[in-house]
């Protein structure tokens, strides 16, 4: 009896937590969203002015941001957006430290929602910090030109992820023969990192496992 109540405890924590985890991260969200856009909605176009007593509607923040940035989106389509958008970049340019922050952050958030980040879905295994010691990395560019004149024609930048956080981590140069090709896309890869390796992809195809020494190829249960 002791044995059953301890395994659907351990069942029931396993089954909820993820669940309660996630809805809290959401409830967390929209709240901050609502703290922050709700104070910037004039009075008479708040609709909760106009109901009873202390009621509020969650989410109204979330929405009300939706609908700006569609429309900031929509304002910029046509030439009188472009310009006043333009305006406000030169401004931040003209800036020596806004410059440099506004400049990497544009970037970033053109490369993820352009479409255009396929490498960010390579992930590889490098020998890192000595030899015989692996870790996971994902491809995040090819070099430019004046890398390949100092390393080699085929370098490729690397971002190592840490454990457990995978947002952390640092940038590095090597060339893709360095690298090891792993069967595992960006999200198993995460789910790897995350969990200190104890969740790991079911197999390798036999052409990736052959290249990988023996001590690197994920165990799996017969």
């Amino acid at each position: 009896m002791f044995r059953w109540l301890r395994n659907s405890f351990l069942t029931g924590i396993v089954i909820a937590t993820p669940v309660g985890v996630t809805v809290l991260l959401i409830i967390s969200f929209v709240g901050f969203v609502d703290r922050v856009v709700k104070p910037l909605i004039p009075v008479s176009f708040n609709p909760e002015t106009y109901l009873p007593g202390d009621f509020t509607i969650p989410g109204l923040g979330v929405l009300i941001a939706v609908l700006l940035l569609t429309l900031l989106g929509a304002l910029a389509a046509n030439f009188f957006g472009r310009t006043l958008i333009s305006y406000g970049e030169s401004i931040f340019e003209g800036v020596p430290l806004v410059r440099n922050i506004y400049s990497a952050l544009k970037q970033i958030v053109e490369t993820v929602f352009s479409g255009k980040a396929n490498s960010f879905k390579e992930v590889v295994l490098i020998e890192y910090p000595m030899k015989g010691l692996y870790v996971v990395a994902f491809v995040t560019a090819d070099g430019n030109q004046p890398l390949k004149e100092k390393i080699s024609e085929d370098v490729i930048a690397l971002f190592v992820p840490t454990t457990p956080n995978p947002t952390s981590g640092f940038l590095i140069y090597t060339p893709r023969v360095n690298t090891i090709p792993v069967a595992m896309d960006v999200e198993e890869a995460a789910k790897l990192i995350i969990s200190f390796g104890m969740v790991t992809p079911d197999k390798l195809p036999i052409d990736v496992q052959e290249s990988l020494p023996e001590e690197v190829i994920p165990k799996t249960d017969e």
